[in-house]
C-alpha cells in the first residue's frame, strides 16, 4: 500500500465545516500534519492559514509547503467552479502528491454544471486524485433543519415522498482521511451514501423515536423554502440551486445506495437509526 508520510502536510479547505472538522481531527489522531484553512483572517490561530476563496487573497501562501490538500466550494457559492479552479490551479502549480475533491452526488450529471467542470479540471491535472460525491447528509437535521425540529417540531422542506439515502458527515471524513493518505485508489471517483435510503418522513420519525418529541415532516411548495432561504439572507443564485437540487431530489435522483463507504473503510456506514441517537441531544 502506497501510503503518504508522517512529515507531509495536508491542507484541509472547509476545516471549520461538518466533515473539515472530523477530517481534521482524524487525521491529527493519525499522527499527520494538517494546515487548516480559515477565512477569518483576525482570528488565525495554530494550525490553520488564511485565505479567502472568493477573492484569492491568501491563496498561494496558503499551499506553501503543502504536500496534499483536501479541497471543497463551501455552502453560499452557487458558481462552485469560481471557487475550486483556482486551488486546483494552485494544488497543480506546486506539484501536490495528491488532491482530494469533495463536490456532490449528481455532479457528474451535467458535464457544464459548476462542479461537473472543477471535477474535470482536476482529472485533467495530470495530479493524482480522488473525488467523492456524497449524498445530502444526515447533519442537515441538527444544523440547517434544526430550528424547524426545536420550535415547531417539523421539517419544511419540498422533498416529497422521495427516498434519500442520506449519509453521516462521519463517514465522509473518515473516507476523505484514507484517501487523502492512501494512493492505492488514485484516480477514482466515489459516489458516497447511507446503507439505506428513506423519506423525510421516515427521518422525522427516527428523530421522534430517540427524543420523545414528536417531529413530523410537512411537505411545502419550494417557493415557501426559497422565500425563507432569501429573507435568511443568503444569495439569490445561491437559493436558486438549492432549489433546483431539491427538484432533483424530489424526482428520485438521490435514492441510490452505493457500497463505496464499506469498500473504501472496510465497514458499514452509520445509519439513519445510529445518527439520530448520536445526536439526539441536539434537538432537546
Amino acid at each position: 500500500m502506497n501510503k503518504a508520510s508522517k512529515n507531509e502536510t495536508v491542507l484541509i479547505v472547509g476545516a471549520s465545516g461538518t466533515v473539515g472538522s472530523e477530517l481534521v481531527r482524524l487525521l491529527k489522531a493519525d499522527g499527520y500534519k494538517t494546515r487548516a484553512l480559515t477565512s477569518q483572517k483576525d482570528k488565525v490561530g495554530p494550525g490553520q492559514v488564511y485565505a479567502n476563496l472568493a477573492s484569492g487573497e491568501g491563496l498561494s501562501a496558503a499551499f506553501e509547503g503543502v504536500d496534499r490538500a483536501y479541497l471543497l466550494s463551501p455552502p453560499g457559492y452557487a458558481d462552485q467552479y469560481k471557487i475550486l479552479s483556482p486551488l486546483i490551479q494552485e494544488a497543480k502549480r506546486r506539484g501536490l502528491k495528491k488532491v482530494v475533491l469533495m463536490t456532490a452526488m449528481g455532479a457528474n450529471a451535467n458535464e457544464a454544471a459548476p462542479l461537473r467542470r472543477a471535477e474535470v479540471e482536476l482529472e485533467k491535472s495530470g495530479l493524482a486524485y480522488n473525488i467523492i460525491r456524497p449524498n445530502w447528509f444526515m447533519q442537515n437535521f441538527n444544523t440547517f433543519w434544526i430550528q424547524g425540529i426545536r420550535e415547531q417540531h417539523v421539517i419544511a422542506l419540498p422533498a416529497g415522498t422521495a427516498r434519500t439515502s442520506f449519509i453521516d458527515a462521519r463517514d465522509i471524513s473518515a473516507v476523505a482521511a484514507r484517501l487523502l493518505v492512501d494512493d492505492s485508489l488514485s484516480g477514482k471517483a466515489f459516489d458516497l451514501t447511507g446503507p439505506s435510503a428513506a423519506t423525510h418522513a421516515e427521518a422525522a420519525a427516527a428523530i421522534s423515536a430517540a427524543t420523545g418529541l414528536s417531529v413530523r415532516y410537512q411537505d411545502i411548495e419550494p417557493k415557501v423554502l426559497k422565500d425563507g432561504l432569501l429573507s435568511a439572507g443568503l444569495p439569490a443564485d445561491y437559493v436558486d440551486f438549492m432549489i433546483l437540487i431539491f427538484g432533483f431530489l424530489k424526482e428520485g435522483y438521490s435514492a441510490g445506495v452505493t457500497s463505496s463507504v464499506k469498500d473504501i473503510l472496510g465497514r458499514e456506514p452509520h445509519s439513519l437509526a445510529q445518527y439520530v441517537q448520536d445526536y439526539k441531544k441536539s434537538w432537546l
